[in-house]
């Protein structure tokens, strides 16, 4: 008995061996080419309060925003400067984030912080580690409007980390910058799907945010 169980575990195991495998399904590279872009989204006027709202200015610096590095980013900064007036006299929270090899001193000027604006040094998510999440609390704020670079580093984790805090998310689409769009257009598609954040999030453009 147990050697006829053997052999025939030995010829199942051979047929098994001699069957060609079929997947469920491509691969994603494999299916890479055939992949429809989904459509462009909308992007809405927004109204926020200027107690309970913060503007993330993140890592608008020399080594990240530069015409060498990501151009793109260079263009945004004017778009930024013109909002960061306006926030600052309606009198809004600001905070600006630096990377792990910049500094306050190392922020483009256009964007500099203003006396009493925080400053947090991290890596992609401004909240780790950092003392960004207290400083936002201490303001008794509630959403943040998240700008800078790069659209799939800081900007895509620190909004998402902000939502997973609870905090609703402004997202202009204007002021968030990649080296190129593609990857502009997979970090908006992110976040705006993101079960993180698809339930907070409203997309816009800085043009169109009323401070009340």
């Amino acid at each position: 008995m147990r050697t006829r169980s053997l052999v025939l575990g030995v010829a199942v195991a051979a047929g098994i061996a001699c069957t060609p495998f079929v997947g469920y399904a491509d691969s994603v590279v494999d299916a890479w080419s055939g992949i429809a872009s989904p459509p462009a989204p909308a992007v809405s006027p927004v109204k926020v309060d200027r107690a309970k709202t913060a503007f993330l200015v993140l890592d608008i610096e020399e080594a990240t925003c530069n015409d060498k590095v990501r151009p793109r980013c260079v263009d945004s900064v004017p778009a930024i400067a013109d909002f960061l007036a306006k926030a600052r006299a309606a009198g809004m929270m600001v905070a600006h984030s630096n990377t792990g090899r910049g500094s306050p001193e190392t922020i483009l000027p256009q964007a500099k912080p203003a006396a009493g604006e925080p400053v947090v040094k991290a890596s992609v998510d401004k909240f780790l580690g950092t003392e960004l999440d207290a400083a936002l609390k201490a303001k008794e704020v509630e959403t943040v409007i998240v700008c800078g670079t790069a659209a799939h580093g800081a900007v895509l984790h620190t909004a998402t980390a902000a939502a997973q805090r609870r905090y609703g998310l402004v997202l202009p689409v204007d002021c968030l910058s990649a080296e190129d769009l593609f990857t502009e257009k997979a970090s908006v598609w992110v976040l705006l799907n993101g079960p993180a954040t698809r339930q907070r999030i409203r997309l816009t453009t800085l043009s169109a945010i009323t401070i009340e």
